[in-house]
């Protein structure tokens, strides 16, 4: 039987921290929708950097999401999974948007966002840069390698 356990808040911290990428859901034309995201954690906060389009457009209208990072550690009966619930909010402040950038790029030098090479924007602009800070609500992360897993795995 596989043993699930709760995560401590600082547990939580980091997985976040340390995995960097997860499935981002949120609402488009009234359905739920998840897609890949690179995401990127200073203090509580969570970053996400992405160019115009759908995602952004849906989260404009409706900014509540959901951030789910898992991590699996050797085979599928090792894993850890962290849930975020969280309002979305643009940064539209030049001041904001360039320290986010700047701790963006601090952690991926290499920055280059992902561009949807079939949205176009009405000017011809295809790599509209959009940052997101995601302020958590609610959050909530569960492991097969906590402390009662590693008892029923001892006994």
């Amino acid at each position: 039987m596989l043993d699930i356990d709760e995560m401590s808040s600082t547990e939580i911290y980091d997985l976040l921290r340390e995995v960097g990428y997860g499935h981002l859901g949120f609402i488009h034309n009234g359905k739920p929708c998840v897609m890949p995201m690179h995401y990127y954690l200073e203090d509580q906060d969570i970053y996400l950097f992405t160019t115009e389009g759908m995602k952004t457009h849906d989260i404009d209208l409706m900014p509540e999401i959901c951030l789910q990072v898992e991590q699996v550690v050797n085979d599928p009966l090792h894993w850890r999974s962290v849930i975020v619930m969280g309002q979305a909010q643009r940064l539209t402040e030049k001041v904001e948007f360039d320290r986010a950038m700047g701790i963006i790029k601090a952690k991926n030098p290499t920055l280059s966002p992902a561009v949807n090479r079939t949205w176009i924007d009405s000017w011809g602009r295809a790599e509209i840069i959009a940052i997101y800070r995601i302020s958590p609500g609610e959050m909530s992360g569960r492991t097969t390698d906590g402390v009662s897993s590693k008892i029923a795995v001892e006994a």
